[in-house]
């Protein structure tokens, strides 16, 4: 399944690009399993993901959970954690 991956603000900086589009394994259907599956490609997304806890991710334009299917086509968008104050 083909998706496209939108990184924001730090996680950009990180990974050292804004978007990427990726063939993902067969087993790979969720919004964790991706970010897990993200981790394991090594550095520099194992530093970006090392607290996948706190990223936030939407799936086409809408803020999911972990437990979020994905779909062939969809656009996925991680958001790191943000403070105000």
């Amino acid at each position: 399944m083909k998706v496209t991956i939108l990184y924001f603000a730090a996680l950009r900086e990180r990974v050292g690009m804004a978007r990427e589009e990726c063939d993902l394994p067969a087993a790979i259907d969720t919004v964790g399993g991706l970010r897990d599956w993200l981790a394991a490609r090594g550095a520099p997304w194992t530093e970006a993901f090392g607290e996948t806890a706190r990223v936030r991710a939407a799936v086409d334009q809408v803020m999911v959970r972990n437990d979020a299917a994905l779909r062939a086509g969809a656009e996925v968008a991680f958001f790191p954690p943000v403070t105000g104050g």
